[in-house]
């Protein structure tokens, strides 16, 4: 359907289509498979973030209640919130500034 999708169509439907594989029937996954769903599929973004505390108040949310759901919404907040806080968002922008 997306063929001729922009790249960050694209993007955004491969985010929720990997989100809909690992959902369960009421189109939700819990904070635990949310967790090793972010360290599987989202590892760049989030290697070496452990030490800085945003990195540890997401992750420690996720394992608090861990039997909790979340939304395709709340799992797209988490996409953003580490994106954002990713050193590799960094590299990304200095890769652009010394083309």
């Amino acid at each position: 359907a997306l063929r001729k999708g922009s790249d960050l169509e694209k993007a955004f439907a491969t985010a929720a289509l990997v989100y809909n594989n690992h959902a369960d029937s009421e189109s939700k996954l819990s904070k635990s498979e949310t967790k090793s769903l972010l360290q599987s599929q989202f590892w760049h973004f989030i290697q070496g973030q452990e030490n800085k505390p945003k990195y540890q108040e997401i992750i420690s949310s996720l394992d608090e209640d861990s039997e909790n759901k979340i939304n395709f919404e709340d799992f797209m907040i988490l996409l953003v919130s580490l994106t954002l806080m990713s050193d590799l968002l960094q590299e990304i922008k200095n890769v652009k500034t010394t083309k």
